[in-house]
């Protein structure tokens, strides 16, 4: 197994965060990954109706903000929400972003 472009939540500025987060894909994305459990990049389990490149360009975002790690085993690719680290440098703002209204993006509700 091997953690790729992950680096340390402490050198990432809130305001990098934000604007990961900041467009409802990406929210959507946060939302899911919340329950801490790593989740397949697979297409199908996602559901979105963007494309592929699309999709990667999303999490490639998410992992250079700091929000999440991509765990490689073999030719498995999963993306898991840095959790942990996050509540510990901003405690409570997962929490507020899960409890939040749900995007206005229709592609992303389908999520």
């Amino acid at each position: 197994m091997t953690d790729h472009g992950s680096s340390p939540v402490e050198d990432s500025r809130l305001v990098d965060l934000l604007r990961a987060i900041a467009d409802p894909i990406r929210l959507q994305i946060v939302r899911v990954l919340a329950d801490g459990r790593p989740h397949p990049k697979a297409m199908p389990e996602w559901d979105f109706d963007i494309q592929k490149s699309t999709m990667a360009h999303h999490f490639k975002t998410l992992r250079e903000a700091g929000l999440t790690r991509t765990i490689v085993t073999g030719r498995s690719h999963e993306i898991q929400l840095r959790r942990d680290e996050l509540d510990a440098q901003y405690p409570g703002l997962i929490d507020a972003l899960v409890a939040g209204n749900s995007p206005e993006c229709p592609s992303a509700e389908k999520a």
